[in-house]
């Protein structure tokens, strides 16, 4: 009778030393001499490999001619402690099966450093390094760690939907969802595409945001949070932006912007401390390898309260810089979008830690965030953090339906297909407020990668639909 598969994460517990044990992993590297060679097997459960030791008398040199990097194995052997450095233990072989091999001619993840736009370009098989593998487990450990939050504080995981008619931001920046041929399309007299034959009778994109539908969740069940895909149809090739990426939105009926922003640290906070309770050999591992501060900087956003400032008074900031002679590339002004380089400014030189900047003009925010007595800025917040910029967006949202429409009308929104969301406004309004958290941003933040495309399986950027 065969042994029972152990995981490589579960190797190492020192109860299993001196038993018989069997491993399936991908081989790392493979070295050695005449008598004895050494095999580091990993199966993608942990950073670490197990070493297997391979006693030439026991297995022939044709035996072990196809196990090179990549090749798959089975190894059946004893567990003993380890005699030499870098590891507790390691597996005697006794019986190996060898289930696919990988040509050293043609295998590209040699052991060798690769750049990371190698690996994007070929992302069916970056997940088998050390990088990639210890990204990607970190990733898993933060949706598990944002679905636990959530339900511990009694929000419900509300789904919606992927295919909508509405433009959530206004800003039309959408891919467009049709069963129509491209080829021959039917217009009306105006020409206009006519819509009347398409699968939904209407025109219809993939979703930018979850929140419209969340709000009217939010106004039933109270707290709520979604977490899906979304979409943006922006010709953006920066470090920082993807055409399809993962969204985090709760939103929750009767808070105010205080309570908003009680949450949204909360919730980050929760979040980091989990990657470093759950993850901390593949953040240790990147720290070592990416980034030396990682550590250091992920446990001061636990050690320190976030501060919290006006538009206006960060403008301030950011104006007796530049008239102390800090050089920015975007001009500063009242009313100014802010930049990333301003973010980081405030975050990373003047404060150094993390900031939530409360009250932006309303002109560069979004119609549905409730206006400010003073008739120029809104209650919107962003979370802003070392490295990113910002990680967060959100905002009280705008509970009064004259105030609402009027917005609206101001901004020449189309709202035809959007009656169900002013409706809210008729029937029972209450003050809400959420937010949205880009889950690559976190992503970002939590490995100390660089580039927004090497936290995410499959990057979808202009002109890349590979794979």
């Amino acid at each position: 009778m065969s042994l029972k598969r152990t995981k490589i994460v579960d190797i190492f517990d020192a109860s299993l030393v001196g038993q018989q044990v069997c491993v399936k992993g991908w081989v790392r590297t493979r070295r050695g001499n005449k008598n004895v060679q050494f095999v580091a097997l990993n199966d993608g459960s942990t950073i670490k490999n197990i070493q297997v030791v391979v006693d030439l008398a026991k297995f022939s040199e044709e035996e072990l001619k196809p196990i090179t990097t990549g090749s798959s194995l089975c190894v059946e052997g004893l567990l003993v402690e380890s005699q030499g450095k870098g590891q507790t233990c390691e597996i005697q072989a006794e019986k190996i099966e060898i289930y696919g091999t990988a040509d050293p001619e043609s295998y590209p993840l040699q052991k060798k450093g690769h750049t990371m736009e190698f690996l994007r370009d070929i992302a069916h098989l970056r997940p088998r390094t050390n990088t990639f593998g210890a990204v990607f487990r970190i990733r898993h450990n933060m949706a598990i760690a944002i679905h636990r939050f959530f339900h511990e504080r009694g929000f419900f995981y509300f789904h919606t939907p992927i295919i909508t008619a509405s433009d959530c931001e206004g800003a039309g920046q959408m891919f467009q969802v049709t069963t129509m041929n491209l080829y021959d399309l039917k217009k009306d007299e105006n020409g206009s595409i006519r819509y009347d034959s398409d699968f939904f009778g209407k025109q219809a994109s993939l979703t930018v945001s979850g929140q419209l539908e969340g709000e009217l969740a939010a106004t039933a069940l109270g707290a709520i949070y979604t977490f899906g895909p979304t979409f943006r149809a922006e010709n953006s090739n920066t470090p920082r932006h993807l055409a399809e990426f993962w969204m985090i939105e709760p939103e929750v009926a009767f808070n105010d912007i205080i309570d908003n922003m009680d949450l949204a640290e909360d919730f980050i906070k929760y979040c980091v401390k989990w990657a470093l309770d759950n993850c901390y050999d593949d953040v240790k591992f990147l720290n070592d390898m990416f980034d030396k501060e990682l550590i250091e900087r992920l446990e001061g956003v636990l050690k320190q309260d976030f501060v919290r400032l006006t538009y206006t008074e960060g403008i301030k900031i950011l104006e007796d810089a530049v008239a102390g002679g800090h050089k920015f590339e975007f001009p500063v002004y009242w009313g100014v979008d802010l930049a990333s380089e301003h973010e980081r400014f405030l975050v990373e030189e003047h404060f150094k830690r993390p900031v939530i900047l409360t009250d932006y003009p309303k002109e560069i925010k979004a119609f549905y965030m409730k206006q400010n007595e003073d008739g120029k800025t809104v209650r919107a917040m962003d979370v802003l953090f070392p490295k990113i910029g910002e990680i967060i967006g959100g905002s009280e949202r705008e509970e009064s339906y004259d105030k609402l429409v009027a917005r609206i009308e101001e901004l020449n929104i189309p709202m035809k297909d959007m009656w169900w969301y002013l409706e809210t406004r008729k029937f029972g309004t209450v003050p809400h407020s959420g937010f949205g958290l880009g889950f690559e941003r976190l992503l970002l933040f939590v490995t100390g990668m660089s580039n927004i495309r090497d936290v995410i399986p499959f990057p979808r950027t202009p002109n890349n639909a590979e794979f």
